[in-house]
């Protein structure tokens, strides 16, 4: 894409006292200058404003992906969802997680007073106002989580997101060392922080990955002689390795590596048979109880299910779930642990949203709702993501320990 002769870099001296870091670099016949700003901080969004009003740039390239633009843009847009179809999707776990993710970034603003992502804001009302480009480069959040997932040991996945749940529904004040954290990364980073200090399997895909997935997204969008002047607002902590890479020349295909650190690593195999191998080593155990005394395999079978049942159904207790919703997940979670190809959490959300439809006034105080405990509770729509995720857990606890219950008495002395 650049002949390396046609590339310069240079570090412009440190801004203002009060302005972000700050570096120029030329490709081609374009400049891109490299913003690097605070995300709780009212004068990086001050001083977004004044570079966007100055008139010397023809375009703005910002650290958001197209799903956090659309939040920004319009934050009760999860009103406009089919909530069903989510749960149909299996995509439930990761709403959830935005929604921590958003009741972080709440208690912050609320305690200190400016919203994180305002030099975001300031750069997308900019632009508008005087009709620049606006270019979209940073990488899904959804994306990014699945791939953090995918990348850490299975032992440490527990850890870390029961620890990024308790951060961010924990009734303490948002400690300053959270907001000065907030200063170098996003919500998301800052998070994570205390993690990816000690694990490169997270720091990869949280850091280093997304430096690179943003500079082919310049690459993409504003390859050089497209613009004459882009400004890149970026947080601090992705100054450095921007600017390290696109200090070399990118390549003439940005497209191909920018899709592949999109990809998510297919699920090992063992996973994937996982659940129908269970299935039939139940399924095996009945028969066998069958064929040595009927009694024996009937009694397996009402202990399945009453195992079974009586754990989802209590999970959804804790979800304060309607009781109806409670009564047919009972029913339902000794079968669909038979069947691997829909869950008790999928059944248990379907009715609690048949039976207790949000409202309005739900989608309306979301975000300030999850912000505490008993919000995620009170509100119709975090409760509904509860039961999913509560019924599954309960589900999924019954099936090893019936499991473990069934080869206890047929093996057992």
């Amino acid at each position: 894409m650049t002949d390396p002769q046609d590339l310069t870099a240079s570090a412009e001296p440190a801004a203002a006292p009060s302005g972000g870091p700050r570096q120029t670099l030329q490709l081609g016949d374009t400049r891109y200058t490299l913003l690097g700003t605070a995300h709780v901080s009212k004068e990086s969004a001050d001083e977004v404003r004044a570079l966007v009003r100055s008139g010397d740039f023809d375009a703005v390239a910002i650290e958001l992906c197209a799903s956090r633009h659309h939040s920004l843009v319009e934050p009760d847009a999860l009103a406009g969802q089919d909530l069903f179809e989510i749960f149909r999707q299996g995509k439930a776990g990761m709403v959830a997680a935005s929604l921590a993710l958003g009741a972080f970034q709440q208690r912050v603003a609320e305690q200190s007073g400016i919203e994180p992502g305002a030099e975001m804001r300031a750069a997308l009302e900019e632009t508008q106002r005087r009709d620049l480009p606006l270019l979209l480069i940073d990488r899904d959040v959804g994306i990014t989580l699945k791939r953090i997932y995918a990348n850490v040991p299975w032992w440490q996945r527990f850890s870390l997101f029961s620890g990024l749940l308790g951060s961010v529904m924990s009734r303490q004040e948002v400690s300053a060392a959270d907001i000065e954290r907030l200063k170098e990364g996003d919500v998301l980073e800052s998070t994570f922080n205390e993690f990816a200090e000690q694990s490169e399997s997270l720091y990869t895909p949280l850091i280093s990955e997304r430096d690179r997935y943003m500079t082919l997204r310049l690459g993409e969008e504003s390859p050089p002689g497209r613009y004459r002047h882009v400004l890149v607002v970026i947080g601090a902590g992705h100054l450095k390795g921007m600017a390290e890479h696109l200090g070399t020349p990118l390549p003439d295909e940005p497209r191909v590596e920018r899709e592949a650190l999109e990809a998510t690593p297919p699920r090992s195999p063992v996973w994937r048979m996982l659940p129908w191998a269970i299935t039939a080593l139940v399924l095996t155990g009945f028969a066998i109880g069958f064929s040595r005394n009927t009694d024996l395999g009937w009694q397996l079978v009402g202990e399945w299910f009453l195992i079974n049942g009586v754990l989802s159904a209590a999970a959804t207790t804790i979800a304060l779930a309607h009781p109806v919703t409670i009564l047919a997940t009972f029913f339902a979670a000794p079968l669909t642990s038979l069947n691997p190809t829909i869950g008790a959490g999928f059944v248990a959300a379907g009715v609690e949203l048949f039976m207790r439809k949000p409202k309005v006034g739900d989608f309306a105080h979301l975000r300030h709702d999850v912000t505490q405990l008993k919000g995620w509770w009170r509100n119709r729509v975090s409760r509904t993501l509860l039961v999913f995720l509560l019924a599954t857990l309960g589900s999924a606890a019954g099936t090893w320990v019936a499991g473990f219950r069934i080869a206890g008495a047929l093996f057992g002395s």
